[in-house]
């Protein structure tokens, strides 16, 4: 069986991720990216990790600087996220898209406005395919209330109802509804076609 890279994009955005903007300063620039592969790697030390394309703009600035932070989007930042995730701008007018920043004491800027934020300090930096993977310290995190930014199948999404977990605990009911579900959507597994 060989799986396309169209498969695996397909199956990767069944996996819903919140949205992050990394931020890193350069020369008194910030630079910001739009990233959904982050998460957390370790509690002991407090560990992250980002995943970069070679190509993307901020790469070369996050080996260069050694500092960055992630700043998780609240729902109502998806002008940002966009704006972050074009590879082309220079981000010279960021506040256009909404965005303003303020800035830790080691010069990191600080998404106004973002669910949570962290600044952190490079780790590990592993090459692995065609991006790196970006391990770091967590030095300091700020959190508020309010509700995410998701992606989910190349949309931006919100959190709907809370899931009932009462269903869960009398048996394999899951199973039957997911064929259920995917028959009705006319949904085909991969290994059915």
């Amino acid at each position: 069986m060989s799986v396309t890279q169209l498969d695996f994009r397909k199956a990767m955005g069944c996996f819903a991720t919140g949205v992050t903007v990394i931020t890193v300063d350069q020369d008194g620039e910030v630079h910001g990216m739009t990233a959904n592969a982050f998460t957390s790697v370790s509690m002991d030390p407090l560990l992250v990790l980002v995943c970069v394309d070679h190509r993307a703009r901020t790469h070369a600035h996050l080996h260069a600087k050694k500092r960055f932070g992630v700043n998780v989007l609240a729902e109502d930042q998806r002008e940002i996220s966009e704006y972050d995730a074009r590879s082309s701008e220079s981000h010279q007018h960021a506040e256009q898209a909404g965005a303003r920043f303020e800035r830790t004491k080691h010069g990191t800027p600080v998404l106004h406005g973002a669910l949570a934020y962290l600044e952190c300090r490079l780790h590990t930096a592993k090459a692995a395919g065609d991006h790196t993977i970006f391990i770091a310290e967590v030095e300091d995190v700020v959190f508020r209330e309010g509700e995410p930014l998701l992606f989910y199948r190349g949309k931006y999404r919100a959190i709907g109802a809370p899931v009932d977990n009462s269903k869960s605990k009398s048996g394999n009911h899951e199973g039957k509804n997911r064929a259920t579900r995917d028959k009705a959507a006319g949904n085909v597994r991969r290994d059915q076609r």
